[in-house]
């Protein structure tokens, strides 16, 4: 044993240890650029993701608007056939729903959202509707409410 460390009691001996040295701080900074590139494309996903839910909440709007309407027409035959008319040109281009009428209009209703209630008496009201006055059908209200949420729009 040294002769200096006789005779001094623990606590003496503690004070005369050195502090452990702090380590030299970790950077945040990746070290290879392979890192900063899978971040950026990550980043990028993201971004684009971000987008694609946009553009298909904007692209959906017109099917809001039309179930608040759909809402507010009391199931009233001809409010819904001008309203499905309406929806179908937000939804398709114009040459592929202007033109139709009769059974080609309650059969483009049908193929358009994979149903069959349109070309059944049920929709049969559609065709005369606007022209003469029918009584409330709350059975129409619910096909119209089924054909605006659930059919396929065209592509652009």
């Amino acid at each position: 044993m040294s002769t200096h460390l006789t005779g001094k009691n623990l606590i003496d001996l503690l004070d005369m240890l050195e502090p452990v040295p702090e380590p030299t701080p970790v950077s945040l900074w990746p070290q290879t650029p392979g890192w900063l590139v899978l971040g950026l494309i990550l980043l990028a996903l993201l971004v684009w993701g971000l987008r694609a839910i946009w553009m298909r909440h904007h692209a959906r709007a017109y099917r809001r608007a039309a179930l608040a309407e759909l809402a507010q027409t009391g199931n009233d035959a001809a409010r819904i056939a001008t309203l499905l008319r309406r929806v179908a040109l937000a939804g398709y281009p114009r040459r592929d729903v202007a033109g139709l009428t009769g059974a080609g209009w309650l059969a483009f209703l049908d193929q358009s959202y994979g149903g069959s209630g349109f070309s059944g008496p049920v929709g049969q009201v559609l065709l005369t509707a606007p022209y003469r006055q029918s009584a409330p059908d709350a059975a129409l209200g619910d096909l119209a409410r089924d054909w605006i949420t659930m059919h396929r729009q065209a592509r652009p």
